[in-house]
């Protein structure tokens, strides 16, 4: 049996992971690497450094803000939340993601039916 099954890259999920985590409301960094890693996409532990380069693209593009609470004790942290253009870019991941759900759910039924 192949060594490579199911070797897709799951990393390609972090954005709308980060989106979606973000649907419930406002969060730091930290927060979002541990609720990510209950969708199921990523796993082992979630690089942080991969974690902050999405966000920080998806700040650039507009698909999240980010602002600095300096509130409480320690350093500053960046708390990011979802846009509008964040909203949409997540609704057409959902689309995409039922599409390929669709067509491995048709390749399965093809083969039980073999």
């Amino acid at each position: 049996m192949s060594k490579n099954i199911g070797g897709a890259k799951p990393q390609r999920y972090v954005q709308p992971s980060l989106l979606m985590a973000l649907t419930n409301g406002s969060s730091y960094g930290y927060q979002l690497i541990q609720l990510i890693g209950e969708y199921g996409f990523l796993r082992g532990d979630v690089p942080p450094g991969m974690i902050y380069r999405h966000l920080r693209q998806m700040d650039e593009e507009g698909l999240v803000d980010s602002k600095w609470d300096a509130q409480g004790d320690g350093p500053a942290k960046r708390v990011y939340s979802i846009t509008p253009e964040g909203r949409e870019i997540l609704e057409a991941w959902i689309i995409h993601m039922e599409g390929q759900r669709d067509a491995l759910d048709k390749f399965i039924q093809r083969y039980r039916e073999q």
